[in-house]
């Protein structure tokens, strides 16, 4: 396992991300409220930059033209930016067939006021 320093947790405040390199990898730092996430910058579905997409609730059953979400997991969906689909920032699962579709997940930890990721 790799240990990767990313910055100081107060250089990315709570609401921002950081979309960084590591090992070869674009991987999105996200900090939710405090806690910290990472995922792989690329979407399953086709290769999008899936951390560019927007962090918000999940998106709620609605009629054409009518977009309804979800307060229940506010800040906790990232939305692919190229064709809405929806992954849990916590683990990367989709929220459509979570057993199969998924985004890899990355342990971040605060070390004495460091954001670190660790990759295999």
């Amino acid at each position: 396992m790799s240990r990767h320093v990313i910055d100081r947790a107060e250089e990315i405040p709570p609401g921002t991300r950081r979309v960084v390199d590591l090992d070869g990898r674009s991987i999105g730092v996200f900090n939710v409220e405090g806690t910290f996430y990472a995922l792989r910058n690329r979407c399953p579905h086709h290769g999008a930059p899936l951390c560019e997409g927007p962090v918000s609730g999940t998106m709620l059953p609605s009629d054409p033209d009518e977009y309804r979400f979800s307060t229940a997991r506010e800040h906790q969906i990232i939305r692919c930016p190229w064709h809405g689909y929806e992954f849990r920032l916590d683990d990367g699962r989709g929220l459509v067939k979570p057993e199969t579709s998924r985004v890899k997940a990355y342990r971040v930890e605060v070390e004495a006021g460091d954001v670190v990721v660790y990759t295999r």
